[in-house]
């Protein structure tokens, strides 16, 4: 598969899982943040095995996106099978999408 991954309007201080590496797969992927709201939105982003990240899971903890269209993108990231991309935000306008590709391991 390639392309989009998984997608979410994130509700607000609610972990969201926005995609999941299936079995026997690797993938490489980008994600995008965009904060739709008036006011900042503060994010974290964790790429775990786990139900619940640790904190070593956090990739990004308290970024900052600015409001009315403001963005925040993490690229050229590999994740492997059964690990998830989860995303946290204060605030409920945020837009979340992982794309990429997925290849066989």
């Amino acid at each position: 598969m390639s392309g989009k991954l998984g997608s979410a309007a994130l509700v607000a201080d609610t972990n969201t899982t926005v995609y999941t590496v299936p079995a026997d797969t690797v993938a490489t992927l980008n994600i995008a943040l965009v904060n739709r709201g008036a006011d900042p939105a503060k994010v974290r982003v964790a790429i775990t095995d786990a139900a619940n990240p640790g904190d070593a899971d956090w990739i990004e903890y308290g970024a900052e996106i600015p409001a009315a269209g403001g963005v925040l993108e993490r690229t050229a990231l590999v994740a492997g099978a059964g690990e998830s991309i989860i995303i946290r935000s204060d605030v409920g306008n945020v837009s979340a999408r992982v794309h990429g590709f997925e290849e066989a391991e």
